[in-house]
C-alpha cells in the first residue's frame, strides 16, 4: 500500500506548471475512436484514468502509443463494441465512450460505470440523449446494449450535465442531420472537446454556452491536438499556498476559468495575480472566513474545488460555510480533516468550518480524489507529521502531485507501508 508521508509546516515558494486537464482530455480519447485515422494528442497527463481510457481504446481495437505527455490513437480499423466490465468500474468518465462506439459501430454494450462514490450520478441524461437521437437502449442485469443508425434531432437536457453533453456532442456528430443541445454544460472542457473535434472536421459550434449545434454524418480523419491545462490542478497548487503559507506560481492554465476560485481566495486575505498564462498567489497572513461557498455548474463555483478550499479554511480565522449543490455524498473527506484537529460539522449538503488556529498531523484516508488532494494540502499546513493512504484516488486525477509539491518546498514522499 502506498502512502503520502508529509512533514507539515514549510512555506511554500516557487512555480509550478499544470499538466494537461483529465477533464478534457478523457472525451477527447473518447472521440478519437470516431475518427477514421489517427490522433495525435499532446499534453495528455500520465493519469490512472488516462491508462483505463487507453486500454478501452485498444479492446475496440485501435493502435494506441503512449510517449512521454503524448498520445497517438490509430482508429483505422475498429473491430469492438463492448468494453468489459472490468474498465468501466475503474473509472465513472468511462460512460463517455457510449456515444463513441454507437456513433461509430452502430451498437455498444457497456456495464454500469464505476470511479469515486460521490452519491448517485445517474446517467439516465446520456440514454435519453442517445434515444432522442434514435438509438434504441436495452437495460438488463446492470448491462446497456444501445443499436440504431443516429440521426440529428434536439436534445434538451434538464440539467447541464458534462458527462450528458460530452455523449450527446460524440453522438450527434455521427448521426446524419443536425442535432441541436440546449442546457447544454458550458464548462472550458467542453469547449476543449468542441475544438478537438472541428480538428478531426466535425462541425460543432456553441460550445461554451448553453446550445451547441452540431451538423453531424460528416466523414472523419485524424489529427493533432493539444489539451488544456488543468484547471482543477492549478487551483489546488493555489489553495496549498492558501494553507502552508508561501508565494506560488501556476503556469499553463487560463486564468479565466479560475475566477470564482480566485475570487474566494482573494477575499480570505490572499493575494492573487494573474497574466497571460499563468497565476501567482501570495499568502502571508492567517486566512479569515469568506461569505458562503456555493458549489454550482460552470461559470460557478466547481464542486471539485470545494474539498480542497475547505482544506485551506479549515485553519482561517471566522467560520465559512459551504453548500454542495452538485454531489450528495462529497464531504467524505470532513472526518479525516477533522482527525487533524479542524472543526467542521455537516448537516445535508451544508458544511460549517470553523477556523482554528492549528492542525495536527495525523494518519488519514483518502476516499476520493479531490478528497485526498485536500487531506494533502491540509497535512502541509499542518503540525507534525501526516500520513496519506488511499492514493490510488489521487492517482486518477494528478500527476506526480508529491513531486509538484516538492518543487515548491513540501517536505512529502511516497513510500510503500
Amino acid at each position: 500500500m502506498s502512502a503520502f508521508l508529509v512533514e507539515g509546516g514549510r512555506r511554500l515558494d516557487g512555480s509550478v506548471r499544470v499538466h494537461g486537464a483529465k477533464n478534457s482530455v478523457l472525451p477527447i480519447l473518447a472521440a478519437a475512436f470516431l475518427a477514421d485515422g489517427e490522433s495525435v494528442i499532446h499534453n495528455c497527463p500520465r493519469l490512472s484514468d488516462v491508462a483505463a481510457s487507453l486500454e478501452i481504446l485498444r479492446h475496440l481495437g485501435c493502435g494506441v502509443r503512449w510517449e512521454g505527455d503524448t498520445v497517438s490513437v490509430d482508429a483505422s480499423a475498429p473491430a469492438g463494441v463492448d468494453v468489459p466490465d472490468a474498465l468501466m468500474r475503474e473509472m465513472r468518465s468511462s460512460v463517455i465512450f457510449l456515444g463513441a462506439i454507437l456513433g461509430r459501430m452502430g451498437r455498444a454494450q457497456l456495464c454500469a460505470p464505476g470511479g469515486c462514490e460521490l452519491g448517485p450520478r445517474p446517467i439516465d441524461l446520456h440514454l435519453a440523449a442517445i434515444r432522442t437521437l434514435g438509438g434504441t437502449v436495452e437495460e438488463e442485469g446492470g448491462r446497456l446494449s444501445c443499436s440504431g443508425a443516429l440521426t440529428g434531432g434536439d436534445v434538451v437536457l434538464s440539467i447541464p450535465s458534462v458527462g450528458a453533453t460530452e455523449n450527446a456532442m460524440l453522438a450527434a456528430v455521427a448521426a446524419a442531420g443536425t442535432t441541436t443541445i440546449t442546457n447544454a454544460a458550458r464548462e472550458p472542457e467542453i469547449v476543449d472537446l468542441q475544438e478537438f473535434l472541428r480538428t478531426l472536421g466535425a462541425k460543432v459550434r456553441g460550445a461554451g454556452s448553453s446550445v451547441i449545434t452540431v451538423e453531424g454524418g460528416k466523414p472523419l480523419h485524424g489529427g493533432e491536438f493539444t489539451v488544456m491545462g488543468d484547471r482543477i490542478v492549478a487551483a489546488t497548487y493555489l489553495a496549498a499556498a492558501a494553507c502552508a503559507g508561501g508565494q506560488v506560481k501556476v503556469t499553463g492554465v487560463d486564468w479565466r476559468h479560475l475566477s470564482t476560485v480566485t475570487a474566494v481566495l482573494t477575499e480570505a486575505g490572499c493575494a492573487v495575480r494573474s497574466g497571460r498564462d499563468c497565476l501567482a498567489i501570495r499568502c502571508e497572513e492567517p486566512l479569515r472566513g469568506v461569505r458562503p461557498v456555493r458549489t454550482a455548474p460552470y461559470p460557478g463555483f466547481p464542486t471539485d474545488a470545494q474539498a480542497i478550499l475547505m482544506a485551506a479554511m479549515s485553519r482561517s480565522e471566522g467560520t465559512t460555510l459551504f453548500v454542495e449543490n452538485i454531489f450528495e455524498s462529497r464531504y467524505r473527506h470532513v472526518d479525516e480533516l477533522t482527525r487533524m484537529g479542524a472543526d467542521i460539522r455537516v448537516e445535508g449538503r451544508v458544511a460549517v468550518v470553523c477556523g482554528v488556529p492549528r492542525l495536527h498531523g495525523a494518519a488519514v484516508r483518502a476516499d476520493d480524489l479531490r478528497g485526498g488532494a485536500a487531506l494533502t494540502l491540509a497535512a502541509l499546513g499542518a503540525e507534525g507529521r501526516s500520513t496519506i493512504t488511499g492514493l490510488q484516488h489521487i492517482d486518477r486525477g494528478y500527476q506526480n502531485l508529491e513531486g509538484d509539491l516538492r518543487k515548491l518546498g513540501a517536505e512529502i514522499r511516497r513510500e510503500e507501508l
